[in-house]
């Protein structure tokens, strides 16, 4: 961020605000107005060049991001959907990279170490669009939490696989010996730094009332979590997810004050205001300077289409296996969750991280930067449309379905 001059921010800001209130009035998805305004900045003589790393991504916006997401979930509705978005982000990750990655070797070409990582990175899901649409249209909370929990965690175990191919790509042996352990360990690693983490910082936080120490407490829980996971090789975005539930939940049975707390969640929700807007406003200058000539028609084409074929093998034979039990998905929720599955922030942060030794390294990178703007202005575009249409808004919703569900209040 050190790059980016002080005025540019302030300009940033300023757009992002107008943006906000613009998109409110017309009931348009915020991130797609940050998007299209980044690709019109883009366009205007003389506009300095800003910075969209990996680094950037991964060490300034990712944790507050995921740390603020897991702030504002229930433990108990959490950990009641735990077995069907643990096994929709496993199973459907393994799925859906397994169908991309499979069609851009056979039908594009690309090496398998490339296919395997673009299909990795491109699984990550970001339902910032959608949890927008959520808030605005009072949609039913079981369907908000299902979709924020799926993906916060889809982004927790893309990540983890991520790192094990990159390894494999940079020249790590691909061994059961080797890779099983390691994927273990960042797992696992990432949820015992990220509780460890959170707990000490809220027995400080206990001996304190003041909101300003309690709200700066927690923004070392939310980055020291997600960096000392990446430090020792474990999962920051599983840290932080963590941390944030750890705060979230324990955090305000006393260590965190009664006066605090509101104090707490508006900063939070500030910060993601903050990450969001200059994530989204930077992924749309990003995409206006992209070489998009690197990447044909075809496999644009292709790549969207095996990315959206993944997702509906990956959501629609999961659900099924819930459809005797209470934790069964209607239909209308797996049909949210198929086109739900937006793309943002951490497939571009991955798809940047690339080993430089991997063949199709621009491509992917290229190709990456087009998928994620088919998601974020074709399927965020249409979401609301979609909720509505299927009766998801609060009071809507079938009697069947209402008796087991809740209604989502921002």
């Amino acid at each position: 961020m050190s790059e980016i001059p002080f005025m540019t921010i302030g300009l940033l800001l300023l757009v992002a605000s107008l943006i906000a209130i613009g998109t409110r009035r017309i009931g348009l998805p915020y991130s797609v107005g940050l998007v299209a305004a980044g690709l019109a900045i883009a366009m205007i003589p003389d506009t300095p060049e800003l910075p969209l790393s990996r680094e950037l991504i991964f060490n300034v916006f990712l944790p507050p991001l995921v740390f603020e997401a897991a702030l504002q979930l229930n433990w108990k509705k959490f950990r009641r959907e735990l077995p069907v978005t643990l096994l929709l982000s496993f199973g459907g990750v393994a799925i859906a990279t397994a169908v991309v990655a499979a069609g851009m070797h056979y039908l594009a070409g690309w090496s398998w170490i490339g296919a395997a990582l673009f299909g990795t990175l491109i699984a990550a899901t970001d339902p910032v669009a959608v949890i927008a649409a959520f808030k605005e249209m009072h949609a039913e909370k079981r369907l908000a939490i299902v979709v924020e929990s799926e993906s916060l965690l889809n982004d927790g175990v893309v990540a983890v696989a991520f790192a094990v191919l990159a390894g494999i790509a940079a020249g790590a042996p691909a061994e059961a010996a080797t890779i099983v352990p390691e994927f273990a360990w960042t797992l696992i690693g990432g949820v015992l730094i990220g509780g460890a983490v959170a707990g000490a910082i809220l027995l400080i936080a206990g001996r304190t009332r003041d909101h300003l120490v309690e709200i700066t407490l927690t923004a070392i829980t939310a980055y020291s979590s997600f960096l000392i996971a990446e430090h020792f090789h474990a999962s920051g975005v599983l840290a932080s997810l963590t941390a944030g539930l750890v705060v979230g939940n324990i955090g305000w049975m006393g260590a965190i004050s009664d006066e605090g707390r509101p104090h707490v969640l508006a900063s939070w929700e500030f910060f993601a205001f903050l990450a969001n807007s200059f994530v989204f406003i930077l992924i749309g200058m990003h995409e206006a300077t992209q070489p998009i000539g690197l990447v044909s028609l075809q496999v644009a084409s292709l790549a969207i289409g095996l990315v959206l074929i993944g997702r509906l093998l990956a959501i629609y034979p999961l659900a099924a296996v819930f459809a005797p039990t209470r934790l069964k998905l209607s239909l209308p929720y797996q049909h949210v969750l198929f086109w739900g599955g937006l793309k943002g922030a951490l497939a571009l942060a991955l798809a940047l991280a690339l080993p430089a030794n991997v063949p199709e390294r621009m491509e992917i990178v290229v190709t990456a930067f087009i998928v994620v703007a088919f998601s974020i202005f074709i399927q965020g575009l249409t979401m609301p449309g979609l909720i509505r249409r299927l009766h998801l808004t609060r009071g809507s919703a079938d009697p069947a379905e209402a008796a087991s569900t809740e209604t989502y209040e921002p």
